[in-house]
């Protein structure tokens, strides 16, 4: 497993080690001791799924009561996959990673508590998962609109297929309530 940064503080990708012969492939998603060793969460509280088709957008969510770290990989397709620092005084502040996870290469992103997340689908459909360090709680659920300017998301897709609960989420300039950076 190779654990790399990226230019947000505490978001991270992991590159399992993919075993493959005439049979297909192997590898291993999660083992607590190399995640405790790369100084990742070991304590999931909830695994997530959703198949979703192409043109699907879900996001910017987070939660702030109870916030979530979120491990994420693609099984089946290909996703755009955004995180948003949210932490009102990171340096990093409104800035957003994304890159493609797809079941081709494996790679896994952490997402660690006070960034907003959300993918894109790109292929036909997709199977995306997600392991949550806590529950999923409803009435703590805040969200980012998906194309706020101040964030400026290039999502690669033109007409996103999107929840009406997604497209009436507020602007980040709008929102009441996000985490503190503790850096």
């Amino acid at each position: 497993m190779i654990v790399e940064k990226t230019p947000l503080e505490g978001l991270l990708l992991i590159k399992p080690n993919v075993h493959e012969d005439n049979r297909g492939y192997f590898y291993e998603n999660y083992r607590d001791e190399l995640f405790e060793e790369n100084g990742l969460p070991t304590n999931f509280r909830q695994d997530n799924q959703t198949k979703s088709v192409k043109g699907t957008l879900r996001g910017l969510h987070y939660q702030l009561k109870y916030p979530q770290g979120k491990l994420v990989r693609v099984s089946l397709g290909i996703v755009y996959d955004v995180a948003v620092d949210i932490r009102k005084t990171s340096p990093t502040f409104s800035q957003y990673f994304g890159m493609n996870l797809t079941d081709k290469d494996h790679m896994q992103m952490y997402i660690p508590p006070g960034f907003a997340h959300g993918f894109c689908v790109l292929s036909d459909q997709a199977i995306f998962q997600y392991k949550c360090t806590e529950i999923y709680h409803s009435e703590d659920e805040f969200g980012i609109r998906w194309d706020d300017p101040q964030i400026n998301i290039n999502w690669s897709i033109s007409d996103p297929v999107i929840s009406d609960r997604d497209l009436e989420l507020p602007f980040l300039a709008e929102q009441k309530n996000l985490p503190v950076f503790e850096g």
